[in-house]
């Protein structure tokens, strides 16, 4: 992915690839490392899902099937206005789809607040349209919440954080925010699944800050 460069400029729905009907591929039916179902548009009772965007979508996967309480994830493509597209046309920057995380969690265990620190500490969301040296619209950091609760929680931490960026140096949050069912998320190919148990030495993209979600006082 070092080497994909997109446009940077988000394509009007008119001016988006046309894309197509069904998904062009496979998938597997279990999570590589959870053991549990990868497609999961129907969630288990009790369970939520959270969707985020924060660059190469390999290393951000990864962190958070090792976040305790997460049941499942799965990367795709989201925010765009392509139907079901492919890896290859979310490149060009037709399509309007950022690289995204879906997570699926048991919120006893692991609260939403939780998982969005993990975000915010693990990538840059003052970069715009790019996550390191990874340029494009596919890259750009987002928040697609599914419950009004989620919203309130994003924002509220984005605004917590804010200030703790601005001492250390780095510009304004550029995270996008909107409702999940503004966009669908579409599952990228099967061979981008847990893509890093299958390339262990593979491309992981961490442009994190280093500054730390401030505590609560």
């Amino acid at each position: 992915m070092f080497f994909t460069r997109s446009r940077s400029t988000l394509p009007t729905a008119d001016g988006a690839l046309p894309g197509r009907s069904t998904r062009p591929f496979p998938l597997a039916e279990r999570h590589l490392v959870l053991d549990a179902p990868l497609v999961t548009d129907e969630v288990p009772p009790g369970l939520e899902v959270a969707l985020f965007g924060l660059g190469c979508f390999w290393g951000a996967e990864e962190v958070f099937w090792q976040v305790p309480g997460v049941w499942s994830t799965s990367v795709g493509y989201a925010g765009g206005a392509t139907p079901h597209p492919t890896y290859e046309e979310v490149c060009t920057g037709r399509t309007g789809h950022t690289e995204a995380v879906r997570v699926v969690y048991d919120p006893a265990v692991v609260s939403y607040a939780d998982l969005v620190t993990v975000f915010l500490e693990v990538h840059d969301p003052t970069q715009g349209m790019r996550q390191g040296n990874d340029v494009g619209t596919q890259y750009r950091s987002a928040i697609y919440w599914t419950t009004p609760e989620q919203e309130q929680v994003a924002r509220d931490m984005l605004a917590r954080y804010q200030p703790a960026l601005t001492e250390r140096g780095f510009g304004e949050i550029t995270t996008e925010v909107r409702p999940a069912a503004e966009t669908t998320y579409y599952y990228a190919e099967d061979h981008h699944q847990q893509y890093l148990v299958k390339v262990p030495h593979g491309y992981r993209c961490h442009s994190a800050t280093g500054v730390p979600f401030p505590q609560t006082p």
